[in-house]
């Protein structure tokens, strides 16, 4: 079954105000940092562009770990180039490197 998110955290890329919309329809709270060029825009319209989206610093910190792991992950030959032929070995590969990882 699909699971909805208590939170994303996502990079600049994914700052766009349709994203933050989407998510915002769909009830998930999001940390997103505002991307330089929305922030010139914004302010360039005065109190017409609104205020700046909520960012909080400390929970978007967390996002590393899950970037280095992915990192980590990618060391390994077989997971970045996607040798295996099926999804049950492939994800049997991501098991196996996560356990390796984690002793």
């Amino acid at each position: 079954p699909r699971v909805r998110p208590d939170h994303v955290l996502g990079d600049k890329g994914y700052s766009s105000k349709a994203i933050r919309a989407w998510l915002r329809r769909k009830g998930i709270a999001h940390t997103i940092p505002e991307r330089a060029d929305q922030a010139r825009n914004r302010a360039r319209r005065g109190s017409r562009g609104g205020r700046p989206p909520a960012f909080d610093r400390e929970v978007y910190k967390h996002r590393n770990v899950v970037e280095r792991c992915f990192n980590r992950l990618k060391q390994w030959r077989g997971i970045a180039t996607r040798y295996d032929k099926t999804a049950e070995s492939y994800e049997a590969a991501v098991t196996l490197a996560s356990l390796l990882m984690w002793a």
